[in-house]
C-alpha cells in the first residue's frame, strides 16, 4: 500500500495544486463565501479523518450549551439521503449517519442538522431554528463557501499535518499552509503526562502564526455502557477478566487499540472501514467470531459504531458494549475555554440574516 502511495505521488502535486488554486480563489473573494450574522465555529482538519472530531464537537457542545443556543451542522456522512434533516428521536443513521446520531443521543435538546452544502444547510437550520444564535461547523475546515467566524484546526499527536504530505500519498487534504486559516490549533490524542518541553518543541514544529493559539487535548475513556441491556463498567481494567471482540468502523482505532494493550486486555480485533455500514452478513461474522470465546466475553465497540450497529442489529443477537470517549484539554482548559466563550458572546446578535 506504502509503495503505490509514493508510486501516485505526481497525482499529489497535482491535487495540491488544485486546491491551492481553490483557496486562492476564495482568498481573492473570486469564489464566493457566505459570512452568517452569527458565530459560525468550524472544527476540522487538514488530513483525511481520524483526529477526533466528534468528541471534541461535543466538548464545545457542553460549553455553549448552558448560556446559547447552540446548533450543529455536519454533512452526514454514510447516510443514504441527501436533503437536509434535523435529527430527531426517529432519526437512524440513515437519514443523518452515526456521528450527528451520537450527538443527538448525547444532547437531545440541541438541535442537531445534517447538509451536504453547509450554506443551504446553515439557511434550512435558522429557518427552523430561529432561536439558534450559535452555530458548529463539522468537519468543515475546507467548506470555504461559508466564511466561519472562528476556526479551530485539529491535528493528531502521532499523526501531525507538519509531517504530513498531499492524498494520495500522505492524508492532506490541502497544503499545510492552510493551517494560517485557524484561529487555534488542537493537537489531539496528545499523551497525559505531556512535559511543558515536549509542548514548546511541538509548538516550535507547528510555527503558528502570531494570532493562533495552540492547545493539547487527550482522549478520556470511560464509562462502557450495554447497547440494549446487561451490565455496565466503570473503567476499562474491569474488562481483565473477560475476552474482548474489540468491532471498529472508525478512521483510527490505534488509541483505543494501544490503551486496551496498556490494560493488559485480551482481545481480538475485527476492523471494518469508517462509516462501514453494517449489514446482516456482518451481523451473523461477529456472531460467528464471538462464538468461539469463552464463557466469560463482551463485544466492545466506539460510541460512533453504536450508531450504526444498533440498526443493524434490529434483533439484538449481540450483547454489544460500547465506550464512552471524552477529550480533556491538558493544562489550559480555562484559557481555551474562555477564549471560545468570549468569541460567541462578542459575535452573538438576535439577527440571523447573512451577508
Amino acid at each position: 500500500m506504502k509503495v503505490i502511495r509514493y508510486i501516485l505521488f505526481p497525482v499529489s502535486i497535482l491535487y495540491g495544486l488544485i486546491t491551492a488554486c481553490r483557496n486562492l480563489g476564495f482568498n481573492i473573494a473570486v469564489l464566493k463565501s457566505v459570512k452568517f450574522d452569527l458565530p459560525v465555529i468550524s472544527v476540522g482538519n487538514l488530513s483525511a479523518g481520524g483526529t477526533g472530531k466528534s468528541p471534541h464537537i461535543e466538548y464545545l457542545i457542553k460549553l455553549l450549551m448552558n448560556e446559547f443556543n447552540v446548533a450543529t451542522l455536519s454533512r452526514g456522512y454514510g447516510r443514504s439521503i441527501s436533503e437536509f434533516h434535523i435529527v430527531d428521536e426517529n432519526s437512524t443513521v440513515i437519514h443523518c449517519g452515526d456521528e450527528p446520531l451520537q450527538f443527538k443521543n448525547k444532547f437531545p435538546t440541541v438541535p442537531i442538522a445534517v447538509n451536504k452544502n453547509r450554506v443551504l444547510g446553515v439557511i434550512e437550520l435558522l429557518k427552523n431554528k430561529p432561536d439558534v444564535n450559535c452555530i458548529l461547523l463539522d468537519d468543515a475546515y475546507q467548506h470555504r463557501s461559508i466564511t466561519s467566524s472562528f476556526s479551530i484546526l485539529l491535528t493528531e499527536f502521532d499523526r501531525p499535518f507538519f509531517k504530513d504530505c498531499m492524498l494520495p500519498t500522505g492524508n492532506l487534504r490541502e497544503w499545510s499552509l492552510g493551517k494560517k486559516r485557524a484561529d487555534v490549533i488542537v493537537v489531539t490524542k496528545s499523551p497525559e503526562q505531556l512535559t511543558n518541553a515536549e509542548r514548546s518543541i511541538y509548538i516550535k514544529k507547528i510555527n503558528p502564526e502570531p494570532h493562533q493559539s495552540v492547545y493539547f487535548s487527550a482522549l478520556k475513556y470511560g464509562q462502557i455502557a450495554p447497547m440494549t441491556t446487561g451490565e455496565s463498567f466503570d473503567n476499562l481494567s474491569m474488562l481483565k477478566q473477560y475476552q474482548i471482540l474489540l468491532v471498529t468502523g472508525i478512521a483510527n482505532p490505534k488509541p483505543l487499540v494501544s490503551k486496551l494493550h496498556s490494560e493488559g486486555i485480551d482481545f481480538k480485533h475485527l476492523k471494518f472501514n469508517d462509516h462501514h455500514p453494517f449489514r446482516q452478513k456482518d451481523i451473523q461474522h461477529i456472531r460467528n467470531i464471538f462464538d468461539t470465546f469463552g464463557a466469560r466475553k463482551i463485544i466492545l465497540t466506539t460510541e460512533k459504531d453504536i450508531q450504526r450497529l444498533r440498526l443493524a442489529d434490529k434483533n439484538k443477537k449481540l450483547a454489544i458494549h460500547y465506550i464512552k470517549i471524552e477529550v480533556e484539554l491538558l493544562g489550559d482548559e480555562t484559557a481555551f475555554e474562555t477564549q471560545i466563550i468570549n468569541h460567541v458572546r462578542k459575535n452573538k446578535t438576535n439577527s440571523n440574516a447573512l451577508s
